[in-house]
């Protein structure tokens, strides 16, 4: 079965602004080594030429490949810039840019043949425009790092959006009376929502909550790796001083099987890591 992580910064020491093939294709041997059959590899926001430089490294690492190198490159998923700097999480807020098209074609303008997702907050100005303009090139539009109310995910899912990034985190919290983009995802029968199962960005009930509410073929479990993540089972934290999360701790493999042995459904969580991603990326 091959198992599809569509959210992944990097491991092991090895990160993708780097910019550097090498350093790319490390990444995808380093995740083939932990049972991950492809990847997708996350490009964070800074200056537009630095996130042009990182893509430039990707497609260069995948002009390179060679089958079998490790885990598949399969392209990139811009986790920005048009995001919400009130949900920026570990990103850098200061590289976030208004959701213009003039931005977008700066930004993608060559690379349009890479980019397999980009994650985009659809309250900020502009947001549903763009997303209908990069929907209609055959990129998903996954929502996150956002304030918006369910109104406003509902607008970007009917704009073409069609994912969640990493539901629950770094974005609004779901309220009973405004249950916000959080709730859009759980409610939604048809968006993909993104899932970390490491021990430390979801509480186990949480991650309950979302396999008991979300269709089996919606949900998408991803690593989020970055530089600080072990290629093993690693049960450290990645956080910076200050005890903010940084990435996901743990492969891929090594979040199906904790979830697994804590006793969810093994058919559902493989569903989750292959099939579904596949589904959603469009394979």
């Amino acid at each position: 079965m091959d198992f599809i992580d569509v959210h992944t910064h990097g491991i092991k020491g090895r990160d993708v602004h780097e910019a550097d093939p090498e350093s790319i294709l490390e990444i995808a041997r380093l995740h083939g080594a932990a049972a991950t059959s492809a990847v997708i590899l996350a490009v964070s926001p800074s200056s537009v030429e630095g996130m042009r430089n990182d893509m430039a490294a990707v497609r260069d690492a995948m002009r390179a490949q060679r089958k079998n190198d490790g885990a598949e490159i399969l392209g990139v998923h811009l986790e920005g810039p048009f995001l919400n700097p009130g949900q920026a999480g570990a990103l850098d807020k200061k590289s976030f840019l208004p959701a213009t098209v003039d931005n977008w074609e700066r930004l993608i303008e060559g690379f349009d043949s890479i980019v397999r997702i980009i994650t985009v907050a659809p309250e900020i100005e502009g947001a549903l425009k763009l997303i209908k303009i990069i929907s209609d090139r055959g990129i998903v539009v996954s929502m996150g790092h956002s304030e918006a109310t369910y109104a406003d995910a509902e607008a970007g899912f009917h704009a073409g959006a069609r994912g969640i990034t990493h539901i629950f985190n770094a974005m609004r919290g779901f309220h009973h009376r405004e249950p916000g983009i959080a709730g859009f995802g759980l409610a939604s029968p048809h968006v993909y929502t993104e899932v970390i199962a490491d021990p430390y960005h979801l509480h186990l009930e949480t991650i309950r909550l979302i396999f008991s509410i979300k269709p089996p073929d919606r949900i998408v479990l991803v690593s989020d790796s970055v530089r600080g993540t072990a290629a093993g089972d690693n049960c450290r934290g990645v956080t910076d001083a200050a005890g903010r999360l940084l990435g996901g701790s743990m492969a891929l493999a090594g979040a199906m099987e904790r979830l697994i042995g804590l006793g969810f459904d093994r058919h559902s969580i493989e569903l989750a890591a292959s099939k579904n991603p596949a589904r959603y990326v469009q394979m």
